[in-house]
């Protein structure tokens, strides 16, 4: 299984926008192996949400970590059978054996979307 999670430049900290991250943490329990990806919706004048998701998809994950999510980002993601569970307030590792232990929840946090006002 892979798992993805937004993350912010400095590559330890959990990105709270999913559709402007500057970067996606793609992990893979089978080889228990991580590397990053862009996101090159991050400075897409519109659609980030949506544009992001297909990264996500294209990089295979069946799950994201993140704090919060549009709903663009969440329907494109859900029609791509990924499912999103909330992140907490720790590194990328502790989220990822906190998601692999069975202790994050399905994202409720489900929001309108920033539709072109950035949101990071």
């Amino acid at each position: 299984m892979r798992i993805a999670v937004p993350v912010e430049e400095n590559e330890k900290d959990i990105c709270p926008s999913f559709g402007r991250t500057p970067l996606f943490y793609i992990y893979d329990t089978d080889t228990k192996e991580g590397h990053f990806i862009d996101n090159d919706a991050m400075n897409a004048p519109g659609g980030a949400g949506i544009k992001a998701a297909q990264t996500v998809i294209d990089a295979k994950a069946e799950i994201v970590l993140v704090p919060r999510c549009g709903e663009n980002a969440a329907k494109a993601l859900e029609a791509g059978n990924v499912k999103l569970y909330e992140s907490v307030g720790l590194s990328i590792e502790e989220n990822i054996q906190a998601f692999l232990d069975g202790k994050l929840s399905v994202v409720t946090d489900i929001h309108p979307g920033f539709h072109g006002h950035g949101g990071h």
